[in-house]
C-alpha cells in the first residue's frame, strides 16, 4: 500500500475510534490557547490544564500578563517543565502582543513565530485551533506515529521533514484533523514506551507492528543462574554482552563470542532485539 493510501486508511480508522479530534488543552480564547501551548512544550497537557485556571484568574487578559514580571508569573507555573524559562517567555510574548499587535493574538503562522517562546509547532497549533488556518503541526506524537505506521519515508528524521512529507499524502482540508488524530492515537494507544498494538485499529498497515511481529519468539525455561543472557546461535550463556549496530542502524545486544544478535534475557526469556523506533531528538 502506498503512503497516500495508507494515510487515507489511517485517518478513516482513527476517525472511527476518536470521536472528537481536538486539542485537550483547555482554553476560552486565542490568548489562553497561546499561553497553554507555550506551557505544553515538553510537558503534558494534563499538567498544563492543572495550572492554567489559577494563572488565567490572575492574568485574565494579555494586557494583564504583559504588565507582570516573570517572577510574578513563576508561582503559577512552577509545576510545569522549565518554569523559569517559560515565565520569561510568557512575559515577553504578552508584551509583544500588546505592543506590536494591539493586544490581539496574531492569526498567521509567520506572525506568531515572531513572538518569544513560539516556534513553528506552537504557531501552527494556535493558527489552526484558534483561527482555522490549515496547518499540520508535528509534535513528538505525530513524529512517532507517522514514522511507525510508514506514512513518511525513512529519511524523515526531523519534524520539518515529517511535516513536508505528510502534507504530500494528506489533503490540505484534513491537515488539522490529522494532527489531532495522530496526537491522540500516540498519546493513548501508540505510546512511546509500550504501544498497545492489541488495541490498535492499524496493525495491518503499520510498519512498526510488522517489525515487532518479526522479533524472535520468547524462550521460556532459560537458566538465569547460568548467566544474564543466552545466545541461541552459539547455545551459550554470558553476563557481559557486546553491542552491534544492525542494518537499520539500531544498537543491539550481541554475543561477545560469536557476535550474534539473537540474544535473550534469561530472567524473562524475551529477546533483547529492539525494533526501529522514532523519537524527536
Amino acid at each position: 500500500m502506498g503512503r497516500t493510501s495508507k494515510a487515507a486508511f489511517t485517518l478513516s480508522q482513527l476517525r472511527e475510534r476518536i470521536d472528537t479530534p481536538e486539542t485537550e488543552l483547555r482554553h476560552a480564547n486565542p490568548y489562553e490557547l497561546l499561553v497553554a501551548v507555550i506551557l505544553s512544550a515538553q510537558c503534558t497537557d494534563e499538567r498544563v490544564n492543572k495550572v492554567t485556571p489559577a494563572l488565567f484568574d490572575a492574568f485574565p487578559t494579555v494586557e494583564d500578563l504583559a504588565a507582570a514580571e516573570p517572577d510574578e508569573i513563576y508561582p503559577y507555573i512552577q509545576s510545569v517543565t522549565f518554569p523559569n524559562n517559560k515565565s520569561g517567555y510568557l512575559a515577553s510574548m504578552a508584551e509583544q502582543v500588546v505592543e506590536q499587535f494591539g493586544g490581539e493574538v496574531p492569526r498567521s503562522v509567520d506572525e506568531l513565530q515572531t513572538l518569544t517562546g513560539v516556534g513553528r509547532k506552537t504557531a501552527q497549533v494556535v493558527a489552526n485551533v484558534a483561527f482555522d488556518v490549515d496547518a499540520l503541526p508535528v509534535d513528538t506524537h505525530v513524529f512517532r506515529v507517522a514514522n511507525r505506521i510508514g506514512l513518511v519515508r525513512n529519511d524523515a528524521t526531523t519534524p520539518a521533514k515529517v511535516e513536508r512529507q505528510l502534507k504530500r499524502v494528506i489533503p490540505q482540508s484534513d491537515w488539522g484533523a490529522a494532527h489531532h488524530l495522530m496526537i491522540l492515537h500516540g498519546r493513548y494507544t501508540c505510546t512511546a514506551r509500550s504501544p498497545d498494538c492489541n488495541d490498535c485499529p492499524l496493525p495491518e498497515i503499520c510498519d512498526h507492528y510488522d517489525h515487532r511481529q518479526r522479533l524472535p519468539d520468547p524462550m521460556p525455561g532459560l537458566d538465569a543462574s547460568a548467566g544474564t543472557y543466552y545466545c541461541r546461535t552459539g547455545d551459550r550463556y554470558f553476563d557481559d554482552p557486546d553491542t552491534h549496530t544492525d542494518r537499520y542502524g539500531i544498537e543491539q545486544i550481541a554475543c561477545p563470542t560469536c557476535g550474534s544478535m539473537t540474544v535473550f534475557r534469561t530472567s524473562t526469556g524475551e529477546t533483547t532485539k529492539k525494533p526501529k523506533d522514532y523519537r524527536v531528538n
